[in-house]
């Protein structure tokens, strides 16, 4: 008898632990920042989790989003679902949302709403600093929250 539950714990072990090796990769990406602070040309900066740059549009200001359309084809809304999760550098209190027509939760740092540039391709790009585009400009943002100009 004795024996015996030796043998069923050491396969209820084994199941945990394959369970747990199994659900590894999944906790690690579910624990990805949102936002961090990175190295570019124009200094430090904010970028998403995996790394690629974010922008603020100075028409929205400190509001909702202005930018629809064919803006928002050529500056993707940094969209969110779940938990905001503050990297190495940025500020958790600075991290929101606002809500797009549709009901999406479009991230926030400091109140600004934060786009992507659609012609960067790779991590770590900045190739849109200071453009001015459907009627406001592009610019960075560092980590205490103020856009770069």
């Amino acid at each position: 008898m004795r024996a015996r539950l030796l043998v069923l714990a050491a396969g209820a072990l084994a199941a945990a632990s394959l369970a747990a090796a199994l659900l590894a990769p999944a906790a690690r990406t579910a624990t990805r920042p949102t936002v961090k602070i990175g190295s570019s040309q124009y200094g430090r900066m904010v970028f998403d989790g995996r790394g690629f740059a974010l922008y603020a549009f100075t028409r929205d200001g400190r509001g909702p989003s202005r930018c629809y359309g064919a803006c928002a084809k050529a500056w993707p809304p940094y969209i969110v679902t779940g938990a905001l999760r503050a990297g190495i550098g940025t500020k958790r209190s600075l991290l929101g949302t606002v809500r797009r027509r549709g009901g999406r939760r479009q991230l926030t740092y400091a109140g600004r709403p934060l786009y992507y540039y659609i012609g960067e391709k790779r991590p770590g790009q900045v190739l849109c600093q200071n453009v001015r585009e459907y009627g406001g400009l592009w610019l960075i943002v560092r980590g205490t929250g103020r856009i770069v100009r």
